[in-house]
């Protein structure tokens, strides 16, 4: 399930995208109602992942660290939540056993879960802030 903090990172970005400019935390909490202090922990952690560029003085604010076709809904998610695998186990960027696994091996859920893994991965690395902002849905290998 999409936390809400990671609701709130996709809209925070999808309004830098629209945008020709730098904004404040403050207008995109306002823009995307968005609690402001939550807002600011969210886009340090965009920050940290190079995702989104913040620049202080009087004429700062946040723009994308890099155009919205570059950037996925799978990059933001990964920031604001870690891995997109619902189970360690299915994970390929922090794989490990689950913590009541008899064998990885002989597993019938895992199998499931890499599948799931796969199929959301391809939806959300295949859609970047662009598509979205301009409601494009992205073209997918059947």
């Amino acid at each position: 399930m999409l936390s809400q903090k990671s609701r709130h990172a996709l809209h925070a970005m999808l309004y830098l995208a629209r945008q020709d400019g730098s904004v404040t935390a403050a207008e995109i909490a306002e823009a995307e109602r968005i609690p402001r202090k939550f807002l600011e922990q969210i886009l340090a952690q965009l920050k940290a992942r190079d995702l989104v560029i913040g620049k202080r003085g009087p004429t700062g604010g946040y723009v994308l660290a890099r155009g919205p076709a570059e950037i996925s809904f799978a990059e933001v998610l990964r920031a604001i939540d870690g891995p997109l695998a619902l189970a360690p186990c299915a994970s390929q960027t922090a794989f490990r056993p689950c913590p009541d696994c008899r064998s990885i091996e002989t597993c019938e859920i895992r199998p499931v879960l890499i599948a799931v893994r796969d199929a959301t991965a391809a939806r959300l690395e295949g859609t970047s802030l662009a598509q979205a902002v301009a409601q494009q849905s992205p073209d997918l290998p059947a």
